[in-house]
């Protein structure tokens, strides 16, 4: 453990961990656009200064360790300049577009440019201008408004491992390119949408079919049913219907999700999903209610063993399905109707 002062307060914290963590751990908040906890730190957006006592100058929280009997102002007056003109320079070459903008509300730089009190960047000269990428199905970039805090780049290389983006050039015309910056449609990306959800702005966004804000939706934590991994995501509803996913920490995904589990969820608003039981009758299928297809799945079960036996059924169940699902699919046909004849379909 390290005794550490924080803010005029005393405290005793981990010795390996940072000061950002320290802070975190205690309550205390301080800004960060480029962190994220499952990455190795950054320090690429510089937010996240901090005072130290005697040393000449600010520090970076992210990526300072702590040590016993240092002394940490995270809100000075040096430190909270620091972060105000960091947010100018930002928001100088960042499109003012928040009134339009899907990422509004939900923003990074929009909230701490709010907090700081950074209305309209002051520092003139060259915007970005370059053109924006729609070639792939799921998702566009508009590097304009890339902050080029590298998070997308440290997700798809060190957490999803596919390497499809990376930065190129130097300066002011840095920027996150696919190799050769030929697009993500000619890149090896595999459509996962991890860049996505790291994104602290609205540079990389999905593409989406029914427009809305976010405070208009509500967020439903679920696990996902495209196989049997367990990933946890969330649900964004807006009335009774599913307009988007997200995905949440979970032991299984730790925040990540696949092509699936980020952007196939339109199936459940389709128009041809059934949403009640169908019963042939007279050649032709007809609703019906849950009591009468249990009968009739009953009463066929018993005839057909009755007649035939055990051997002539067969079940083939799904990877959609929860593991439990499946346990219980195959338990069923296994000790009430007596086969052994279970497959399960694991190619989505």
């Amino acid at each position: 453990m390290a005794e550490i002062t924080i803010n005029g307060k005393m405290y005793n914290v981990e010795d390996h961990i940072t000061v950002l963590e320290a802070c975190r751990k205690i309550g205390i908040d301080i800004p960060t656009l480029c962190y994220d906890d499952r990455l190795e730190p950054h320090a690429a957006c510089r937010l996240c200064l901090v005072e130290v006592k005697g040393k000449g100058k600010l520090e970076t929280s992210c990526s300072l360790k702590v040590r016993d009997g240092m002394v940490i102002e995270t809100h000075s007056e040096k430190v909270i300049n620091a972060r105000k003109d960091i947010l100018d320079l930002l928001f100088s070459n960042h499109p003012n577009d928040c009134l339009i903008c899907d990422k509004s509300g939900a923003c990074d730089l929009q909230n701490y440019c709010f907090e700081y009190g950074v209305e309209m960047g002051t520092y003139e000269g060259d915007k970005k201008d370059y053109p924006i990428d729609y070639s792939n199905h799921f998702y566009t970039y508009d590097p304009n408004k890339c902050i080029l805090c590298g998070k997308c780049v440290r997700v798809c290389s060190e957490l999803q491992c596919t390497d499809a983006i990376g930065l190129e050039n130097r300066g002011f015309h840095t920027k996150v390119v696919t190799p050769f910056d030929m697009g993500l449609a000619t890149s090896n990306c595999v459509s996962c949408g991890n860049c996505v959800a790291a994104c602290p702005v609205g540079a990389l966004m999905p593409k989406r079919k029914e427009k809305f804000r976010l405070w208009e939706v509500k967020k439903v934590k679920t696990t996902c049913s495209y196989c049997g991994v367990g990933c946890q995501m969330e649900l964004l509803v807006k009335g009774d219907r599913v307009v988007g996913v997200e995905p949440a920490r979970g032991k299984a995904n730790n925040a990540l999700l696949c092509v699936k589990g980020r952007f196939g969820y339109p199936f459940i608003n389709h128009p041809d999903r059934l949403k009640t039981p169908l019963i042939k009758r007279n050649g032709k299928f007809e609703e019906a209610s849950w009591d009468d297809a249990y009968k009739l799945i009953v009463s066929k079960v018993k005839e057909i063993k009755g007649e035939y036996g055990s051997e002539a059924f067969a079940g083939l169940t799904s990877a959609r399905c929860t593991n439990e699902e499946n346990y219980l699919f195959q338990k069923l046909f296994r000790a009430v109707i007596g086969t052994n004849n279970v497959d399960h379909c694991a190619r989505l």
